[in-house]
């Protein structure tokens, strides 16, 4: 720290304290020969001022081997910092700040070919790329309709935000396309905008401001948009049901115990997946009878379909084995089949789906908490 201009230095301050008692000693001096018994009060005033001066000088000495000391700790290795910091300011030091660049986030601007992975979900690619699971399902056709048909390999289109990635056709204007995917929540004339300030859409076609031309076959963006949800209805399979078959409660348990891999409606889910080791022991949802059991080397792999005989029917699908056939009647919680990998699926699990009436519900709904 600097110096304090104001501040006497050992000897300064010294010589202001021994100027009165010096001038004190000068006046007895002078008088003392007038009066002899002023002897005695002169020895006692100097040996006090004696004193006073031996106790100025032996703090101010104490006061530069105190601040010595100090200095010579601050530089030992053995120094306590705490100790040192606390009268030796002027080495207080602090750590240069760290120059940190904010780069702001890019949006993507490119269609990405993804290469389905084990263990993979609709679901779980939007999030990866921060899109809607509905947006990738509009970019793959094969899969729009049954998000199931997921396969290790296959390749799948990423658009490059959420939205419809629609293929020009020949004759397309933007009103016109905007008009096909607009809804409540986002119009026609919104549409239209989103379309022309796309980057990605401002290389791939010639649009310019307002004005645009559209190449017939190529991608075209179009963010926020969104197609019609269509309810997938299930054809429940005919014939009769012996009378003495169990009949379903309404009252559904978990087939499995596992973790949710993917809900019911993410990317027009149509059931829920729930993700479990290779041989796991299903359970019947409800009591029921057994109308279906096969496999075929796409979809659902290997399926099971019970008719719980009140309107109800559960699908269990992707296993790995069956414990009973069609035909058999089976209890709530009774074991039959195993979880497995087949069809078109990334990994182990099992794909539930509850249907009522020919028309699927969530299960979330039906089923009790977890």
């Amino acid at each position: 720290m600097p110096e304090d201009p104001y501040r006497l230095s050992g000897p300064a301050r010294l010589r202001v304290w021994a100027a009165p008692a010096i001038l004190i000693v000068r006046d007895l001096l002078r008088d003392c020969v007038e009066d002899i018994p002023l002897l005695t009060r002169i020895a006692s005033h100097v040996g006090l001022l004696f004193l006073m001066l031996v106790t100025i000088a032996a703090s101010n000495i104490r006061f530069n081997t105190y601040r010595d000391e100090n200095v010579n700790l601050s530089n030992s290795d053995s120094a306590d910092p705490f100790l040192a910091n606390e009268f030796i300011e002027d080495e207080l030091s602090f750590p240069a700040a760290i120059p940190i660049t904010n780069v702001p986030m890019r949006t993507r601007q490119e269609v990405v070919k993804y290469p389905v992975q084990a263990g993979d979900t609709v679901s779980g690619i939007a999030e990866q790329f921060d899109v809607s699971g509905d947006s990738i399902l509009w970019a793959n056709p094969k899969l729009e309709d049954n998000p199931d048909m997921l396969s290790i390999g296959q390749t799948l289109n990423i658009p490059p935000a959420t939205g419809v990635l629609y293929t020009v056709l020949n004759g397309d204007n933007l009103q016109k396309i905007a008009d096909k995917f607009k809804s409540k929540k986002t119009p026609a004339d919104q549409l239209i905008q989103n379309i022309l300030k796309s980057e990605y859409n401002q290389e791939v076609h010639d649009i310019k401001g307002s004005d645009y031309v559209l190449t017939t076959g190529q991608f075209l963006m179009v963010p926020g948009g969104a197609k019609p949800y269509v309810a997938r209805v299930v054809h429940a399979i005919g014939g009769p049901i012996p009378s003495s078959a169990a009949r379903g409660t309404g009252h559904f348990g978990w087939p499995v115990s596992g973790r949710i891999t993917q809900g019911f409606g993410i990317a027009r889910h149509t059931g829920v997946d729930i993700g479990a080791p290779k041989g796991t022991p299903v359970v019947a949802a409800d009591s029921g009878y057994v109308v279906a059991v096969g496999c075929v080397p796409t979809g659902y792999g290997c399926s099971m379909l019970i008719n719980h005989g009140n309107g109800f029917s559960t699908r269990y699908a992707h296993l790995s084995s069956f414990i009973v056939d069609a035909g058999s009647s089976v209890k709530k919680g009774q074991l039959i089949a195993r979880v497995g990998n087949t069809g078109n699926s990334t990994g182990p699990h099992l794909h539930f789906e509850i249907i009522q009436s020919g028309v699927i519900r969530n299960p979330f709904g039906l089923l009790p908490g977890r």
